[in-house]
């Protein structure tokens, strides 16, 4: 496009700015991969034809190595200098402009990319497809101060593809002042935000994101409140530092101290004042995470131009490995009905540091969710007043069931890339034992009860009586009477929910503290000294059965459980000690007594086997899902017509009344 064009398209249209290019903060160069790429890659190599002999062939990567950034080359958050000769690219997770999804989800049908350089060099535009295929769009030259702009259409991103482009220094060094999206301009002013955060003693985290919002008042130009509900009894308000953090948000911050209700309670506290309030959208955040500031923009600007009301969420990255995305996108699987990825060529966790943008063909294909994580999500208030708030579940499944929920009243969800927290990942975690285990088990049966298409659930039923043996088997017997209390209060119907709110987890960990595998000691010397009564046969450990052998081999292992009486020293000292990431049920049902650590690696516990305990939770699981089954049809009607009442405003506020502990501002 000529520069005469230029000047005609500017004069005949207004833009507004949907996206800024920025930059990480000097404190933070190990994120430099997720906003700039300092090598020369390109992208990927696909291949021409089809597959090849009934196999599918993977497209292959080439790249030059990646040259080292460096701290005094990016002068601002929107600014930085390419060195001479050198060439770098904004095709990165926060800077490439994702194209699929403004055409899929918003009013928008082209966009302008605008950048502002000073010095010698080039700017070249490229685009990709849904298969990661990339082209060249546009080159332009640069000398002196420069300000280019570039007219993209939207049209050809059907199923997904980005656009970004990338600078090339000429013989001095090439500065880009600034760089940023832009969308045709609208008349209506951006949404009002109540910016809400649940935290539970969490202090040091919350104070530092605070500060992060402080200090980006673009970020809270259209926040108009920001909320923290704080059940913990470590309090926001007591930490140090406390009231300079307060005062330096301008009078915006109120804190709501309340009962532990959980994450879907906190969730649920913003939501409702959200409403109350008269905010056009609630962000709901969570309290252990770093925020990218630019994000808080993004999501706003992108539902306020969504053709109907939609949820918008951010991604999560790994708090303590930065350049590693968490998932890209999350869907229920409807039979087994549990989270699952939306394609098969997806990856959990993916480290841009090792494959960029460019070079990773799975994250050019747009990705369509039931769910957005609660880590970071955007709800329009139209949307909380049509389908009513959280489910009082305290945690799990809340944010889960909410899309679905969501997605059943024709409001979809959008995991908007570019938009992202830092958060503790759980991947190294495993909430599926100890006192999270109840959780998981009754709210995943009260989603499927709410929202599977299939008759009895598809396979819940069988799959949580499974786990229920695999529990026992492996001497989790904690954990095995938690999911136990999951199914009686399933079968009781919907009522109790509420009442369970601030009592339930009490409750189980009262229950634990009589168990000793949920009774953890960070001191391996606090145990006896492992020691078999006799070495494994041929000094063999234990192998993982086949597929082949794994039937007959559980029926052996769960009947050696069942009726094998304990060895006479299994109760004085343990058989052996079992890593974490070693602790897998057909290992560990070997053995009648070991010492396994957790998976957070602070301790460990000791679990002995009790032939007599297993039978009678055996016995007493087989009958709760026996009665679930029975009862699947009769129980779904009762949760589907007890949904508005639970969820609703006036449901959540009489909760809220009788919890409140008090208000600061």
């Amino acid at each position: 496009m000529s520069a005469a064009t230029d000047t005609q398209v500017e004069s005949a249209q207004q833009w507004d700015t949907l996206q800024r290019v920025i930059l990480p903060n000097a404190s933070q160069m190990d994120t430099v991969p997720l906003y700039m790429d300092m090598g020369t890659a390109t992208g990927i190599q696909l291949p021409t034809v089809g597959d090849r002999g009934g196999k599918k062939t993977k497209p292959q990567t080439y790249s030059s190595s990646t040259k080292e950034a460096h701290v005094e080359d990016f002068l601002s958050r929107s600014s930085t200098k390419v060195r001479s000769g050198e060439r770098v690219s904004f095709g990165s997770y926060f800077n490439a402009f994702p194209a699929s999804y403004w055409r899929r989800w918003t009013t928008v049908d082209k966009v302008r990319l605008q950048v502002r350089t000073q010095g010698v060099g080039s700017v070249i535009v490229y685009k990709s497809n849904a298969r990661g295929s990339l082209q060249r769009v546009d080159t332009r030259r640069v000398e002196g101060a420069a300000e280019n702009t570039f007219e993209l259409s939207l049209a050809p991103f059907g199923d997904g593809g980005w656009y970004w482009f990338d600078l090339v220094a000429g013989s001095e060094p090439l500065v880009m002042v600034d760089a940023e999206w832009q969308g045709a301009a609208v008349d209506s002013t951006p949404g009002s935000v109540t910016l809400q955060i649940t935290t539970l003693n969490k202090t040091d985290f919350c104070l530092n994101n605070l500060r992060l919002l402080a200090e980006n008042p673009d970020a809270l130009k259209h926040v108009q409140e920001i909320l923290l509900v704080d059940q913990g009894t470590q309090k926001v308000q007591d930490a140090d530092g406390f009231a300079d953090v307060r005062d330096s948000l301008g009078g915006k911050l109120r804190i709501i101290n309340q009962s532990n209700l959980g994450g879907s309670g906190g969730f649920a506290r913003g939501m409702f004042e959200g409403v109350e309030n008269g905010s056009d959208y609630v962000l709901l955040m969570d309290d252990d995470i770093v925020v990218e500031p630019e994000s808080i923009i993004r999501l706003l600007t992108f539902a306020d131009r969504c053709k109907t009301p939609t949820i918008v969420g951010g991604h999560m990255f790994d708090l303590y490995n930065r350049t590693v995305l968490h998932t890209f996108g999350e869907v229920v699987n409807p039979y087994r009905f549990q989270p699952s990825l939306p394609s098969e060529d997806m990856v959990l966790g993916h480290d841009f540091l090792s494959s960029n943008l460019r070079q990773t063909s799975w994250l050019h294909r747009r990705c369509d969710v039931d769910y957005n994580g609660w880590w970071m999500c955007l709800i329009p208030t139209s949307v909380i007043r049509e389908i009513g708030l959280s489910l009082p579940l305290f945690i799990k499944w809340d944010d889960s069931e909410y899309g679905l929920r969501a997605k059943a009243h024709g409001f979809p969800t959008v995991s908007l890339p570019g938009s992202a927290v830092w958060h503790v990942s759980w991947i190294d975690k495993d909430d599926l034992v100890g006192w999270q285990a109840y959780f998981h088990a009754r709210n995943r049966i009260v989603a499927a009860l709410l929202h599977s298409p299939y008759e009895h659930g598809g396979r819940v039923v069988r799959e949580s009586q499974y786990a229920d043996i695999k529990h026992l088997v492996s001497m989790q017997y904690a954990t095995a009477h938690g999911r136990g209390w999951a199914l009686e209060d399933v079968l009781k119907g919907p009522s109790g929910l509420p009442e369970l709110l601030p009592s339930k987890l009490p409750e189980i960990r009262k229950m634990m503290a009589g168990y000793s595998d949920s009774i953890f000691r960070a001191d391996p010397d606090e145990f006896p000294t492992p020691k078999m009564d006799k070495p494994p046969r041929h000094g063999h450990g234990v192998s993982q059965p086949s597929k082949i052998t794994l039937l007959p081999w559980a029926a052996k292992t769960v009947a050696r459980q069942l009726f094998r009486p304990v060895g006479s020293t299994s109760a004085e000292r343990p058989q052996t000690s079992i890593a974490h990431q070693d602790n897998r049920w057909w290992r560990i049902a070997q053995f009648d007594s070991a010492v396994v650590s957790n998976a957070e690696g602070t301790g460990a516990s000791w679990y002995k086997r009790d032939p007599k305990r297993v039978r009678e939770m055996l016995t007493e699981s087989s009958r709760l899902h026996a009665a679930l089954l029975k009862d699947w049809r009769s129980l779904s009607k009762q949760y589907k017509a007890a949904m508005p009442e639970l969820t609703s405003l006036d449901s959540w506020k009489k909760i809220f009344t009788e919890h409140t502990q008090s208000e600061v501002k």
